[in-house]
């Protein structure tokens, strides 16, 4: 066996209790041919030398939205505007710009920075009356101008607004312009079904950023019909067709969003009549490209005041909203588990953590089957109550490191002081002996995953206030998130998240070693190669050339 090439001379973070750290590592044929003096002596194509560099295993993320990422690259950023006005400069300017567009389309703002959400007639004046949408960095709220109302129908005052969302009006009964939750589902349909070459071109450009950032593997956190995430009914095709081109060069895994779902005709024999067509379920696909877990919604988000507690917000007279009820969250997990399903269900407040534990519980009840690794995505206020039951369960938590730092100061205030404990949690979760993958959730947060990973340690908001910080973890805890533990929660353990002989060849060589740097500095490293199955992906400087 001659080796594609040899790494030398290099401090190898290899995430394998049994082999901690290695000098050299071998590759063939897209897979960790061995460490050390496993390989050192065998013939190779090439010989990398990288000096004292150091090597991870590939970066993973369970829980991101790459279709829409990579729609907002190519839309208005409203994520770094601090007023108002800001938002609806860039407005006028796309207005004067594309004179003959029909629509204006943003993303990512923050009515926490702005001064308040943007209102309706004030985004008619900066478009000249065009169709203006702009999704909240949440994406469980956005906010449109009067083209977009009259075109769905809802400047009328006896306008059905659509159970688990709401739409605000003013004193007078007139729309502000704010939309929420299931209630956005016809605005957002005025732009959908995106095209399959349009989503291929937004997945490309996300993918282009991800292996920059030393991710080898995403999760998308779901595809197919639905009011607040997916693109298309048939959004798999695109997937299909980037990985097919070469577009996308990260390992993907799609999440189906539970509104897919339907009846199907099966034997009775079968134990299950709902899913996606043909029958498939979680683990159909290959390394590259495989059906996840059924993304399951139960609440909203904090930020947008709309995540479902068991007490008011703090400064409000409401709790929340749950999008569905009980019941019908209780058949579609049933369901999906004893379909073969992996279940990945959206619960923020604790109210909604309660009916995620109660709805996996009656899951895991209907049938017995062998390690469904179900989980609970974000899981941001737990309660200790909630932690015996996320053990006796084998749930797994699906949180956002970097949620501290750019959601904090905001979460803060909404949860209050006595929330402040329990809320975006780690530590606890790991001290339970749960696992703990990674994930960024962008684009309502930026997901680079070394950020994240400080964010994990240090536990400081943007304005530099600290946010429980016994939740921090170490900085080993957070590499182990982003690497073995997300590949555990995506059930691909078996081929990757470590690096160690037959796994693929998914690397990361960095400049600076997480595990030595200060905290501070962890998310100022650079990643300087990524490396797909043996492939370069991303080497600006040239130093996986040998």
């Amino acid at each position: 066996m001659k080796l594609d090439f040899l790494i030398k001379n290099a401090n190898i973070l290899t995430m394998n209790p049994a082999r901690p750290w290695a000098h050299s590592l071998g590759v063939w044929n897209g897979r960790i041919a061995g460490l050390d003096d496993d390989v050192t002596a065998l013939p190779t194509h090439r010989t990398i030398d990288l000096g004292g560099l150091t090597v991870t295993p590939g970066f993973q993320d369970v829980h991101n939205h790459m279709a829409a990422f990579g729609q907002q690259l190519q839309e208005i950023d409203a994520s770094g505007f601090t007023s108002a006005e800001e938002l609806y400069d860039a407005v006028a300017a796309s207005a004067a710009e594309n004179p003959n567009r029909e629509w204006i389309t943003g993303s990512g703002y923050d009515q926490t920075r702005i001064g308040g959400h943007p209102e309706r007639h004030k985004l008619d004046a900066a478009s000249q009356g065009r169709k203006v949408m702009f999704i909240h960095r949440t994406s469980h709220m956005l906010v449109a101008s009067t083209a977009v109302f009259e075109t769905v129908g809802a400047m009328h005052p006896d306008y059905p607004v659509r159970a688990g969302g709401f739409l605000e009006r003013d004193a007078d009964g007139i729309p502000t312009g704010l939309v929420a939750e299931q209630a956005m589902a016809p605005f957002r349909d005025l732009r959908k079904p995106f095209s399959e070459l349009d989503l291929v071109t937004a997945l490309g450009l996300a993918s282009e950023q991800y292996v920059a950032e030393g991710l080898t593997s995403v999760a998308e956190a779901g595809i197919g019909a639905s009011p607040i995430v997916g693109s298309s009914p048939v959004e798999l095709a695109a997937y299909q067709r980037g990985h097919e081109s070469g577009a996308i060069r990260v390992r993907t895994q799609l999440m189906v969003a539970m509104e897919n779902f339907h009846p199907l005709a099966t034997a009775p024999s079968d134990g299950y009549s709902q899913g996606i067509d043909l029958g498939m379920h979680t683990g159909f696909g290959g390394e590259r490209l495989s059906i996840g877990p059924v993304k399951i919604f139960t609440d909203g988000a904090l930020m947008s005041r709309t995540a479902s507690m068991t007490e008011n917000f703090c400064g409000h007279n409401h709790a929340g909203v749950m999008q569905f009820g009980f019941e019908q969250l209780r058949d579609l997990a049933v369901a999906a588990h004893t379909g073969g399903w992996q279940l990945a269900v959206h619960a923020i407040g604790d109210h909604a953590v309660d009916v995620a534990l109660d709805v996996i519980a009656a899951a895991t009840a209907s049938k017995r089957r062998p390690d469904p690794r179900h989980r609970i995505e974000h899981a941001s206020v737990v309660r200790e109550d909630q932690l015996t039951r996320f053990v006796e369960l084998g749930v797994i938590p699906s949180p956002q490191g970097r949620f501290v730092h750019e959601l904090g100061d905001g979460v803060a205030e909404v949860v209050g002081i006595e929330r402040m404990p329990w809320t975006y949690r780690h530590k606890s979760f790991l001290d339970a002996g749960l696992v703990v993958p990674g994930g960024s959730d962008r684009p309502v947060v930026k997901g680079a995953p070394l950020p994240a990973m400080q964010a994990m340690v240090e536990r400081l908001t943007s304005s530099g206030r600290e946010f429980s910080r016994h939740e921090g973890v170490s900085a080993f805890e957070a590499l182990r998130s982003y690497t073995v533990h997300s590949a555990f929660a995506s059930r691909e353990e078996h081929f990757k998240g470590s690096l160690k002989s037959t796994y693929v060849a998914d690397l990361v060589v960095l400049d600076q070693d997480p595990l030595a740097v200060p905290t501070e500095a962890i998310g100022h490293i650079n990643v300087l190669a990524t490396i797909i199955g043996g492939a370069v992906e991303f080497d600006p400087q040239g130093i996986m050339a040998g």
